[in-house]
């Protein structure tokens, strides 16, 4: 939904009706997760995928039904893994899309959530689909204000509540409630999309290995800096282009940085003047993910200092080193995707062994 957030945002500024179905719940193996998009516009240009290629001709049609009838729709893909392939959801499982036409009348701070999308800014958008709510209707929540609205005062304020709830945490994902909100029914199923600011990767050391790793840091949707104290290293052109190069020390850059639960951290420095301050900061701040660089040798010496520095036993089971899985890398680059599957295995509950000698889903329901 954000990458096609512009195209988007580019129909409605025109008054060019659209259909949008969003992904609102999967099972099983199902290709693409909730907040997946697919849109259809003017001259049946259509941007982004609700399957990965599955499902997106029945999709397409769905949305142009919608437009022109001017009704959201709650439609369900499912099949058999034996059978999928011949009806056309190749990868077995099932998804529930709500399709909706997009107007201003009818979506009248579409414009405004596609503006702060673009400008980093927080906001979740929650849209009704199912029960005696009217289907499609939304509200957008901000952490300091909202918009729209669902029908009801009191399922607003219960919504709002739990929407800024979830923009803390980056989640997104469906909600129930009774038709005035009360908690503890279920007649009204609200899907809860949340536009949190990218996470943000931090990497310190300026070395062949960091600009490798910044690369497919960048690649995975993090906003990511570079950090190290020798200027001579942290050049902006000794990385991609986007990733932001700081020249400072780097324990005390960390001091100044917000994290949170989905921050990650790299410490690729390999020098105990420079990591064991940093980690000591590092592990006492949040943060999805802490690894350092080094051999056995330097992590058993780096953990003795940092014991002794007086981190607990839990703060140091936090780190992550020698960093990466072992996939036997050699070059930067194949280093970097060892740290990238370990960042994606701790984010996702993977094991990191090989498909072949797993069993079951290849996506286990969260």
């Amino acid at each position: 939904m954000r990458d096609i957030l512009p195209v988007l945002n580019g129909w409605y500024t025109a008054g060019v009706p659209f259909g949008l179905a969003t992904v609102v719940s999967t099972s099983r193996s199902a290709p693409r997760d909730p907040g997946a998009a697919m849109a259809v516009g003017p001259d049946d240009e259509v941007v982004g995928s609700v399957s990965g290629g599955c499902v997106e001709g029945a999709v397409f049609e769905l949305a142009q039904e919608v437009v022109a009838s001017g009704e959201a729709r709650l439609e369900t893909f499912g099949y058999s893994d034996e059978d999928a392939f011949a009806v056309g959801l190749t990868c077995g499982g099932e998804i529930t899309l709500l399709v909706r036409p997009v107007t201003a009348a009818v979506d009248p701070s579409f414009g405004e959530l596609a503006e702060s999308v673009a400008a980093g800014r927080p906001v979740t958008v929650a849209t009704v689909t199912e029960g005696p709510a009217q289907r499609g209707a939304t509200l957008a929540v901000w952490p300091d204000r909202v918009a729209g609205t669902l029908g009801t005062t009191g399922l607003d304020v219960a919504v709002t509540a739990d929407a800024r709830g979830e923009l803390a945490l980056g989640a997104t994902g469906l909600r129930h409630y009774g038709p005035h909100g009360e908690r503890r029914e279920d007649a009204v199923s609200v899907f809860l999309h949340s536009f949190a600011p990218p996470p943000r990767m931090l990497v310190f050391g300026a070395i062949d290995y960091a600009a490798a790793v910044a690369r497919i840091g960048a690649f995975l949707g993090y906003r990511v800096t570079v950090c190290d104290a020798r200027p001579v290293f942290a050049t902006p052109k000794r990385f991609p282009e986007g990733v932001e190069v700081v020249v400072d020390w780097p324990h005390r850059y960390l001091g100044g940085t917000d994290t949170d639960e989905r921050t990650v951290i790299c410490v690729l420095t390999h020098d105990p003047k420079f990591d064991v301050p940093l980690l000591e900061e590092a592990l006492r701040r949040p943060a999805a993910y802490i690894g350092a660089m080094g051999s056995r040798r330097t992590h058993d010496e780096r953990m003795k200092r940092l014991a002794e520095s007086g981190l607990t036993e839990a703060e140091l089971s936090r780190l992550r080193s020698p960093v990466g899985l072992d996939l036997g890398a050699r070059t930067p680059e194949e280093v970097a995707v060892s740290v990238a599957a370990e960042i994606v295995a701790l984010r996702w509950g993977g094991t990191g062994a090989p498909l072949t000698a797993t069993a079951g889903a290849i996506h286990p329901s969260p």
